[in-house]
């Protein structure tokens, strides 16, 4: 088939190599426009952007999708189908109406769960046992069209937003070189989606990750997982911020039993690779960190330099 193709991230992309592998014509890209980084200001390209160059294939970066100049450039480019992913821009009903095939979305869960931008943390940090990926046919609501073809994978106990997301990725590429064929010979069969089952993911946000210990230690865990690697859960440690990337819920016993008398955010052991802190119910055992202004660690190595003893309390009020 004959494709323009729409997305931005590392999510997009998998899925735009998938299509290229498969021998789908890809007659256009579009991407958001290109990005100052750092302090030299260089201008990053998107992941999708770079595999487009890497492909030859033309790259249209508009600032607003929806302008009248933009949606005549964009007819510009021969296509049955526009396949859209993590793109980042609402599509209007003009640009729905442009190809023969409609817009089709890889949307990152299994709708009409999860709608929204960031669904694969919310997954993790809610505690759902599986997740997949959803092709859906474009209408001009938010994550609201028919469902069209489904894949589905299993949430792991360790699985991260990045290990999460690497699976969905690929699995996306699966999903819509799948869906393709099947939707050429009319045999795939629309469904509605049954918007009282729908719940959203709101866009993650910093603040989003500081660690409140008076939750159990499996929500928290959670968090964790799904704050790693962007934007991460942290607390405070002695006035400085303490990201913590890697934990395991506990129950009060494996940290000696101390951790039920405690208050939440405390300190009740230090081992040779780990420490313990209480919460409202169990107990996390840190086993990754990184306190404001080192690296990433290991809790063996930061024990090394760090001398944290029983009693003491993470969190702001401590600072």
């Amino acid at each position: 088939m004959k494709i323009v193709f729409m997305g931005t991230p590392d999510f997009a992309a998998g899925a735009l190599e998938a299509l290229i592998k498969a021998g789908h014509e890809i007659t256009a890209v579009v991407t958001q426009p290109d990005k100052a980084k750092g302090r030299s200001k260089a201008l990053q390209f998107s992941p999708v952007k770079e595999c487009a160059l890497r492909h030859q294939i033309p790259v249209f970066q508009p600032v607003k999708i929806k302008t009248p100049e933009n949606v005549a450039e964009l007819k510009k480019y021969e296509a049955d189908i526009y396949i859209v992913a993590a793109f980042g821009q609402i599509l209007s009903q003009e640009i729905l109406d442009i190809p023969k095939y409609g817009c089709l979305n890889i949307h990152a869960s299994l709708l009409p769960k999860y709608r929204g931008a960031s669904p694969i943390q919310h997954v993790i940090i809610d505690g759902e046992k599986e997740t997949g990926v959803t092709i859906m046919q474009m209408d001009a609501g938010l994550d609201t069209g028919d469902m069209l073809y489904k894949k589905t994978v299993e949430i792991a106990a360790d699985d991260t937003f990045e290990t999460l997301h690497d699976k969905l990725m690929a699995l996306g590429g699966e999903a819509i070189v799948e869906a393709l064929p099947l939707l050429e010979k009319g045999a795939l069969i629309p469904e509605k989606q049954n918007s009282g089952e729908s719940c959203y993911a709101s866009l993650i946000s910093k603040s989003m990750g500081e660690i409140d210990f008076s939750k159990d230690a499996v929500t928290i865990d959670r968090l964790i997982r799904g704050m790693n690697p962007w934007p991460s859960a942290y607390t405070y440690y002695r006035g400085r911020q303490l990201k913590i990337w890697k934990a395991v819920p506990v129950n009060g016993q494996e940290a000696e039993g101390s951790a039920g008398e405690a208050q939440p955010g405390t300190i009740v052991k230090v081992a040779k690779d780990a420490f313990f802190v209480a919460c409202g119910d169990g107990c996390l055992q840190v086993l990754e960190l990184q306190l404001e202004g080192k690296k990433r660690m290991s809790t063996h190595d930061f024990l090394l330099g760090v001398k944290p003893g029983a009693g003491e309390r993470l969190g702001k009020s401590e600072g």
